[in-house]
């Protein structure tokens, strides 16, 4: 087992990166119907960090071990990837439900190499093109589907969406997906050429994400908190509390673990995989998974492990 996590570290918290948003998504997407999306981003930002600064404590991972380049690095990254990001993420969750907008995330692998490409130079053969055509075409089959009319449960996933909600909800999708992959360039720099630590850069990543919501809420003088004048409010707490311990708490820190120990493309690849996690999971719930919404997302996934390949 030692021997296993040793050579297979870096892809194993990739997979358990995913599987953990898969589920987390399902409890944000029902938080998201009733808290607005910078407030439930601000909610997760401020608990992931008591959780992981309590972690590092509790590790003993040395905090000193960062500097000045790192902090701007990841700074920058939680300011787009977690504040923005995540933001735009919380609101295709509400328009799109969990499926669909986990699909769209499939194109943060494509579009981190086509920054690449056009920000650092990196060049792309014929083959990565083909990967990157493939996971577009097999996000946008899917996304095309037509959903029918069945209203039975709260999953926008079995609703029928006006196209102009529709258009502002994939819109929101690919913006998250385009700021994750803005973050992670970002985070395998700061991971890779400074000695800060996985753990540390969680942190520092999620208080960039964090004061950014606090400026825009302050900015924004909109009222804050009318969602708990409802009812449920504990049952709707322990539905956020379950969906930050899984997908930001663990998801987070197991990402940066990936980005840290695994080459970037096996990486990003695998952490793509939460489309393929969710299915499962959808069906358990009932939901009816056509062969469509299957074939569209492995040949989505297919992409991205070709991009990769060739890349």
């Amino acid at each position: 087992m030692n021997t296993l996590l040793i050579q297979f570290g870096g892809e194993i918290a990739a997979l358990s990166a995913a599987a953990f948003w898969a589920v987390a998504a399902i409890f944000y997407g029902r938080a998201r119907e009733r808290i607005p999306a910078r407030e439930l981003n601000l909610i997760k930002g401020i608990l992931a960090i008591t959780l992981l600064a309590a972690t590092l404590v509790i590790t003993g991972e040395a905090a000193g071990n960062w500097n000045t380049r790192a902090v701007i690095l990841l700074g920058i990254s939680g300011v787009v990837g977690i504040g923005l990001g995540d933001t735009a993420y919380f609101e295709a969750l509400k328009t799109l439900g969990v499926r669909r907008t986990l699909l769209i995330g499939i194109l943060a692998p494509p579009l981190t190499a086509v920054i690449a490409w056009i920000f650092l130079g990196e060049t792309l053969p014929w083959g990565a093109w083909l990967g990157i055509a493939l996971t577009v075409l097999g996000v946008a089959w899917v996304i095309s589907e037509h959903e029918g009319n069945d209203r039975s449960t709260g999953d926008n996933d079995r609703k029928v969406i006006a196209k102009a909600t529709l258009l502002a909800g994939i819109g929101f999708g690919i913006a998250a997906a385009l700021a994750q992959s803005v973050g992670a360039i970002l985070s395998r720099i700061a991971l890779t050429q400074t000695s800060i630590g996985a753990l540390m850069s969680a942190i520092l990543r999620l208080a960039a994400g964090v004061f950014t919501m606090l400026v825009w809420l302050a900015l924004d003088r909109h009222p804050l908190g009318g969602w708990r004048s409802s009812k449920g409010n504990g049952k709707l707490w322990g539905t956020v509390v379950l969906a930050i311990f899984m997908g930001t708490y663990l998801g987070v820190w197991l990402q940066q673990v990936a980005i840290q120990y695994a080459q970037v493309g096996t990486a990003q690849t695998l952490l793509s995989t939460s489309q393929l996690f969710i299915l499962p999971l959808a069906a358990l719930r009932g939901e009816r998974i056509s062969s469509r919404a299957i074939i569209g997302a492995l040949v989505a996934l297919g992409g991205v492990a070709l991009l990769f390949q060739f890349k």
